[in-house]
């Protein structure tokens, strides 16, 4: 089954929050965006509300369940009890736990699956307790190592950190190292019995090469550069455009 594309918002959040004004809406983009066939949404609620705010939370929430019952809701962020909170104020369909710092522009790591075990374990229990799934943000270095941690957290998924490969736009040779690692990584997470997402400078040109060597690439999760592509073709044909270097046929 083709990878499906969940929307990150942010970058049309901050775009937004430039001015004292409702535009351009994050919810109308959302409702386009699904209505062209993204399977969903992802939001990154910080606490400094840069981009996404916490008040967008419940607007999205209730479009995804009035208008597209069958669309998911992932919320990603540094698990701190306030964003704990909003998660299960909100009820996602995913959270994806990331290790950022408040201070960070953008994620740019994985977690150290050692050092924060204990730690995830009581995270990730009190998540699914509740009914949301979690997905660990994991670096794609091609070690297998780590995914036997992150299963032991009690994740159902990780999303692999697809940064690196994503900064090879002008270097084919280091382009093709990175998805073999991103690979070799995806594959020990499924022979743990972990689902794969993937996420960061994911592109309509870089997306084929990932998918084809990750097929079991269950949700890719982006939005610089599909923000970027929207402000040339539009939301709905870019979201069309990014399903199908997903292999999706729409």
């Amino acid at each position: 089954m083709p990878a499906k594309l969940s929307v990150n918002l942010n970058a049309i959040a901050m775009l937004r929050n430039r001015r004292d004004l409702p535009w351009p809406s994050v919810a109308d983009l959302g409702r386009i965006a699904l209505a062209a066939g993204a399977s969903g949404l992802t939001v990154h609620p910080r606490p400094d509300q840069r981009h996404i705010r916490f008040s967008d939370l419940p607007v999205l929430r209730a479009l995804i369940d009035d208008a597209f019952p069958t669309a998911e809701f992932n919320i990603e962020g540094y698990p701190s009890e306030d964003f704990l909170a909003l998660c299960e104020a909100t009820e996602p369909e995913q959270v994806t736990l990331v290790p950022d710092d408040p201070s960070q522009a953008t994620s740019d790591h994985g977690w150290d699956l050692v050092a924060h075990q204990d730690f995830l374990k009581r995270v990730v229990s009190r998540l699914r307790g509740k009914g949301m799934r979690v997905s660990l943000f994991v670096d794609g270095d091609g070690r297998s190592e780590p995914m036997a941690l992150a299963k032991a957290t009690g994740a159902e998924r990780v999303e692999l950190y697809t940064g690196p490969y994503g900064g090879c736009y002008d270097n084919p040779d280091e382009a093709l190292r990175q998805v073999e690692l991103l690979g070799l990584t995806a594959d020990a997470a499924r022979a743990e019995g972990l689902d794969v997402n993937a996420g960061h400078d994911l592109t309509v040109a870089n997306l084929p090469l990932l998918v084809k060597r990750i097929p079991h690439l269950a949700e890719v999760s982006i939005g610089h550069g599909l923000t970027a592509d929207a402000l040339e073709y539009g939301m709905a044909e870019t979201v069309r455009r990014f399903c199908r270097a997903c292999g999706q046929t729409i």
